[in-house]
């Protein structure tokens, strides 16, 4: 049986890792607002979700399937109607041309990257307390989600901040 301070050191490494995780898909789905597509950049985003998905389980030893994955991510941006339809006007706001394409390109890179945060935070809350995916209930943890895009409102603005004239980029693990 292992000691309560192993158990501490465990929690910690997993939580550090799991954080820094986080981390490194925030700025990447930050990176996918700069697909000059419409359209394209959800689809990049989404495929952004389910590889953190996919790091987390890894981190947690939990088993994951990709349907499964796609299924919770949608029903959890679902369950918070305003920011889909928030992703989806910025994503749209760069087939304007110049001011469109800007204003886009900055929406899309925070709310991408606060929704990606959102994600993260909840499933690894869920994951701490023993879920899987199996038992993950998207409706249960709508408000927690809110609380965590508006944190990763703030995040997503801090890293594009501290990254403005930084010639090299982080990105995602593989």
């Amino acid at each position: 049986m292992e000691s309560t301070e192993t158990q501490s050191i465990d929690y910690a490494k997993r939580l550090s890792n799991s954080n820094n995780t986080i981390k490194n898909y925030v700025i990447a789905s930050m990176g996918a607002a700069l697909v000059p597509v419409p359209l394209f950049d959800l689809v990049a985003l989404s495929g952004i979700q389910l590889k953190m998905l996919h790091s987390l389980s890894k981190t947690y030893n939990i088993k994951f399937t990709s349907n499964l994955g796609k299924s919770l991510i949608s029903a959890l941006l679902g369950s918070v109607l305003p920011l889909s339809g928030a992703l989806s006007a910025a994503s749209a706001a760069k087939g304007m041309p110049g001011v469109g394409t800007a204003a886009g390109v900055m929406s899309m890179s925070i709310l991408g990257g606060a929704a990606t945060y959102a994600i993260g935070k909840v499933f690894v809350q869920h994951f701490e307390s023993g879920g899987t995916f199996l038992d993950f209930d998207p409706e249960a943890v709508r408000e927690h989600f809110a609380a965590e895009f508006t944190k990763g409102k703030d995040v997503a603005t801090s890293l594009n901040t501290s990254n403005k004239g930084s010639t090299t980029t982080t990105s995602a693990k593989p």
